[in-house]
């Protein structure tokens, strides 16, 4: 509560504050993510449509390739074909009947070795073709690869320092946030927290007084009376009792001055006699003075008579002494009773009074 419960409050809303500007910042890294899968997604579709080209480059070269190798083979066959039938037509005599026939052979095979070379020298050339329109797509695919990556290690890098940026910021609000709830705790003053507690929760200025013994006869006698315990004194004892009550600032004493067996009459005050009245109380003839007798009338209801002396200890307390006669303006529930003497008003304990 005060100083602290204020700090604690401070502190909630801060952190609600940041929890808000968390919120906000993932929102926004929600955006750059979906910005750098949006790039993602279309360096992906140029990268598909590069690799398209390249694998018919690709496989229009190695087709060229393999009859090209086929034709050189080829071509190595019929180049050997006709060496050995020319080697062979050589050997022949002119007499010979087979002459004719490997002059003929040996033709053919050198025609079918011309006819070989010159498909062989074809394919050759088409396969030149090919490998350099492979070659120059081949780079500009790697640039445009190149560039692509360029882009990508760009934009990752952009967007990477714009997060550090927004993490940044997001430290000096929260550190801003923070400041307030420190500025606050410097307020926090324990004494001022203490003070404040016991203003609010505090039910007295002083702790209830412990209860003492009460005479069950002196209770009976003095039954008649305001409804509250009353004692005369009597014996050697000199006992006090005091009750407490919780819904009292402090505490109602009650005195009993040399308590007697129940059925004596009050020790007598000052030296003088005490004579019974008609109200079962002893008359106080020496505490009867002139100066308290003619602001009361004995014939009115709100008079009481003094049986215990109380000595006010609050401001808003009476001051009465045994045997005065008060006029009761107020009776408290809680025990306590609004009195005037002498012009004065104040509370005094109900239960210190007597009817005359």
């Amino acid at each position: 509560m005060s100083t602290l419960k204020a700090s604690f409050e401070i502190l909630k809303t801060q952190i609600e504050n940041i929890g808000t500007f968390h919120i906000q910042l993932s929102d926004l890294l929600k955006e750059e993510v979906k910005k750098i899968e949006t790039f993602r997604e279309r360096q992906k579709e140029q990268r598909k449509k590069l690799q398209s080209i390249m694998e018919k480059v690709q496989k229009k070269k190695v087709a060229v390739y393999k009859r090209t190798i086929e034709s050189k083979k080829t071509y190595e066959v019929r180049c050997r074909e006709a060496d050995e039938a020319e080697h062979g037509a050589e050997k022949i005599t002119v007499a010979s009947k087979n002459s004719e026939k490997g002059r003929q052979r040996a033709k053919q095979c050198r025609q079918a070795a011309k006819e070989t070379e010159k498909l062989y020298s074809t394919n050759i050339v088409q396969l030149e073709s090919v490998r350099r329109d492979w070659e120059e797509t081949h780079k500009s695919t790697c640039e445009v690869f190149q560039q692509l990556e360029g882009d990508r290690i760009s934009m990752l890098r952009c967007a990477l320092w714009d997060h550090c940026n927004h993490f940044s910021m997001q430290c000096v609000k929260d550190d801003e946030f923070y400041e307030e709830v420190r500025k606050l705790l410097e307020l926090c003053d324990i004494t001022t927290d203490n003070n404040y507690f016991i203003g609010r929760k505090s039910t007295g200025t002083r702790p209830p007084e412990p209860i003492l013994f009460e005479s069950y006869y002196q209770t009976q006698k003095s039954g008649d009376s305001n409804g509250q315990a009353h004692f005369a004194g009597g014996g050697e004892e000199d006992m006090t009792m005091r009750g407490s009550d919780p819904l009292l600032g402090s505490s109602v004493n009650i005195r009993f001055d040399n308590l007697e067996n129940p059925h004596s009459a009050p020790a007598p005050f000052g030296g003088a006699s005490a004579v019974e009245s008609d109200g079962g109380y002893a008359e106080l003839p020496g505490l009867l003075g002139a100066a308290s007798l003619p602001t009361v009338s004995a014939d009115d209801d709100t008079c009481y008579i003094v049986d215990h002396e109380y000595v006010a200890k609050e401001e808003d307390e009476l001051s009465v002494s045994r045997g005065e006669l008060i006029r009761v303006l107020e009776q408290g529930e809680d025990g306590w009773w609004t009195a005037e003497k002498n012009g004065k008003t104040g509370l005094v304990p109900g239960n210190y009074l007597g009817k005359r």
